[in-house]
């Protein structure tokens, strides 16, 4: 995936070839709590995702010296790449043995695990379905307001499974993350990561993608076609400087 404006020159989030490619690449794990008879709304599992990836990335082990630094910062240095995967039961539980971060939301559970190697997953893992998370929102989300609070926004004319969009808001947090200063980092940990996650109408969809305001743009991996914007990141403090909207 990429977005605009690229944190530097060298960004991991271009589409296209970049000599990223070249460096060994890492993933970043999700699990998802998917129990039989009882699943998470899929808003909700949606936004625990996005939090669980700013946990991670604000959590002392990783940052500087801490024991997930390193891996956080060769994931970095490469593609970023996330996949989510699910789990029930006895799954769940030796997930939650591995290490890492359990992140819990209204109804979803969401399991993050620093990068590890793309071809070096640990079995526990591995052998957990990615495909699967199709979910649905028991009743329709209330409005979402970008003055109240980081709101994510999703691409309307995207149909995307569970999970796949469980990558793509996590892509979208971790852009309002690397965009923001210390302070308003700081303010937004100190508020526990607080975000929703809101497809755009598709009226405004343009206007949000040309805003300044940072644009996932997908990798096209799965699903969907290289280059697809499947998430604008609208955080407050970003919009200070983001220019109006044409008329």
């Amino acid at each position: 995936m990429s977005h605009d404006p690229a944190p530097s020159s060298d960004s991991p989030f271009r589409t296209g070839h970049d000599p990223r490619d070249e460096a060994p690449q890492f993933v970043l794990p999700l699990v998802v709590r998917m129990e039989r008879g009882a699943p998470p709304a899929r808003t909700d599992a949606l936004e625990t995702a996005a939090r669980a990836v700013l946990v991670l990335l604000g959590d002392d082990r990783a940052r500087g010296d801490g024991e997930w630094a390193e891996a956080v910062r060769d994931w970095e240095d490469a593609r970023i790449r996330k996949v989510v995967r699910r789990a029930r039961g006895a799954e769940w539980r030796r997930a939650e043995a591995l290490p890492g971060i359990t992140v819990t939301g209204k109804s979803a559970e969401v399991r993050v695990f620093p990068p590890i190697p793309l071809d070096g997953w640990p079995k526990d893992l591995a052998k957990l379905q990615v495909s699967g998370t199709e979910l649905d929102d028991p009743e329709p989300p209330l409005p979402a307001d970008p003055a109240d609070g980081p709101v994510l926004w999703l691409n309307p004319d995207l149909d995307m499974s569970a999970g796949k969009a469980m990558a793509q808001t996590g892509h979208g947090s971790q852009l309002a993350w690397w965009a923001l200063p210390d302070t308003d980092r700081a303010a937004w940990r100190d508020a526990g990561y607080a975000l929703t996650v809101r497809t755009a109408a598709p009226a405004d969809w343009t206007r949000l993608t040309t805003s300044g305001l940072p644009v996932v743009r997908d990798a096209g991996f799965t699903e969907i076609a290289p280059g697809s914007c499947t998430v604008v990141a609208d955080h407050p403090a970003l919009r200070r400087g983001v220019r109006p909207a044409s008329p």
